[in-house]
This record gives structure tokens, sequence and C-alpha cells, in this order.
């Protein structure tokens, strides 16, 4: 039923069942695209834990992913210990194999949103959606893992962006995610209204928007190096401790500033398909718009991260990162 539940959100068909048992607890779909899983005794240290696929529709290899890890609890295979709150973020840009419809999801989590349309009006409903699951389950530390893959290739192919909040991350985190397989981290400088800056920011969750190697069709993931995260989330579901690594395994960034585009007039002055974490010396020419003139690389070499010259006006191109310790 519930690998059943997400086909049927890929495809638009309605569920046949809007509630049932799994083994140790019972699901009810709250919305489309929006699942959740309530364990009959939580274990004592099972974290309130939402896990989103789809914020970009053409990113699959999650949903391949967390649909592997439903069949499991399905299956009997896994016993759930924690509250889950499971969402399919885009579910009409998935269904076009689109990373989006009018607009970018992932930049509208935010409370004064006024924007018009149907992805807003979609981030406004997971926005209600993640309030109420945390404000039934008080008491908990609360986490929430955004999982996307990139448009591009990567010198770290997995790789985490921990959303800019004033509440610091658990120190457990980033054990947790060495021993997920997650080769580098990047922390953000600002806010940034993405669905992982939403949880951290308003409800001081653990969260982190999880790059899982690069956006290919359904079918062509290869989900084999993915298998370490997909124990990080059984054990997360199961309401018990995941494994641990060194977080000096995973290499550390901080963005520096962030490229925005200014004008129809912009373009990026290196290759299309430079991968992300690409470090450009002092001097380089990255960008050249209209309206904000160039940007060369400064006294300290940069790399890059998310380069795309094709987003909209006034939003972000690229991050321009550089190297940062590990935390204590």
């Amino acid at each position: 039923m519930l690998a059943e539940w997400l086909d049927q959100g890929l495809e638009g068909r309605a569920p046949s069942h809007a509630e049932g048992r799994v083994a140790g607890g019972r699901f009810r779909l709250l919305a489309p695209g929006v699942l959740e899983l309530v364990p009959d005794a939580p274990s004592a240290g099972a974290r309130a834990c939402v896990l989103s696929v789809g914020i970009h529709g053409n990113e699959t290899a999650p949903m391949e992913l967390l649909g592997e890890v439903l069949a499991r609890l399905e299956a009997g295979l896994l016993r759930l210990g924690a509250p889950l709150l499971v969402i399919l973020g885009n579910p009409e840009a998935i269904r076009r194999g689109e990373r989006y419809v009018a607009t970018n999801l992932n930049r509208l989590f935010r409370r004064d949103l006024e924007e018009a349309g149907d992805e807003p009006d979609r981030a406004r409903a997971l926005m209600a959606e993640v309030d109420a699951f945390y404000a039934r389950h008080p008491g908990r530390e609360r986490l929430h893992y955004d999982l996307h893959t990139a448009i591009r290739d990567s010198r770290f192919p997995r790789f985490v962006v921990e959303p800019f909040a004033e509440t610091a991350t658990p120190p457990e985190q980033w054990r947790w995610l060495a021993a997920a397989g997650i080769q580098a981290v990047l922390h953000q400088h600002r806010h940034s209204w993405t669905f992982s800056h939403y949880a951290k920011h308003y409800h001081g969750a653990a969260a982190f928007t999880l790059e899982l190697g690069r956006a290919l069709p359904f079918g062509h993931n290869d989900l084999p190096p993915l298998a370490p995260m997909g124990r990080l989330l059984e054990a997360l579901i199961e309401g018990r401790e995941p494994a641990t690594g060194d977080p000096r395994a995973m290499t550390f960034f901080r963005a520096e500033h962030e490229l925005l585009r200014h004008s129809e007039a912009f373009r990026l002055c290196f290759p299309d398909d430079t991968p992300n974490f690409s470090e450009f010396l002092p001097g380089t020419r990255l960008a050249e718009d209209a309206v904000a003139g160039e940007t060369r690389v400064g006294e300290t070499p940069l790399s890059v991260v998310f380069p795309n010259a094709e987003v909209e006006i006034g939003a972000r191109a690229a991050l321009l990162v550089v190297p940062s310790p590990p935390p204590e």
C-alpha cells in the first residue's frame, strides 16, 4: 500500500485506501502527496521526522530510494518506531518530468509568501502540513531531510546543504551523514527559503537539503551508492540510533557569495557542464550581467555550486563557496 501510494501520487491516481496498518503503527493519507505514519509505541529517542522528495519534479532517485524503504516497511521488514511525515513535493512537475511547472517551488517556503499560482499554493499547503505535524508530536526532537539530486555532475556527488538559522545543528547529525555516504557539506550564509530552511528556521529542526547524485529519469538511477542513506532513513523510521562515521571524512564548505541574475542579458563565463564544487582562481571572470556588470573572483579562490544561467530574473544563478573547517 505504501509503495502503491507513491506510485499513485506519481501517476495522479486517487489512492485505494486513505489509512491502514503497518508493522508497529498506522498510516493515513492527509492530503495529495502527504502521508503520515504514527507508531503505536514510539521509541524513547525517536525524532519527529519529515522526509520529502520531488520538490523538483525531475529528481527521481530520492523517490525510488524512499519507495524502496516504504516497501520494506510495508513488507514487515521494518517496524515503525517514530512519527513520520512523508511528502511528495510537486506531483504535477513529477508527472511532467520537469524541474517545476511555473516557478521554483524550493524558493517559496516563507510564511509571508504573497505570490499566487499553483506552486505558491503548494508551498503554503506543505508549510501548513509541517506545522501541524510538529504540533501533533510535541516534546520530540525535530528532523527534516529534503532529498534531491543535482542537475549537473559534482566533485562530490553526494553532499548536503545546511540551511542558515540561529539553531545549531546537533553534533550527531554530522556522524550520521558521514556514515550515510555524504561526501561534502555546504553551510548556507543567509536565509534561502528552501523547504529544509523552513523546518530549521521556524521549527528549530535538524534539517538539510540532501543532494544524492545527478538528476536522471526514472529507471536510470544508480541506487547502490545510496544504500547507506537508505539505512539511515530506515533507522530514523524505526526510531533507533543510526550508524555513525567520522565527520572528518567529509569536506566542508561555507557560502561566501550568492550570484544573482539581474537581467535578460546575463551569462555565466564558464561551460554549462561545469561540475559543482569546481574551483576558480583569483581574477577569473565568472559572470556578466547587463545590470550588475561582471563578477570576478577576488583574492581568494572560489568554488561554484548550483550554477544555472537559465534561472528566473532575481533568482540565484550560482553559489560561490570557500572551504570551511569541520565542526568540533
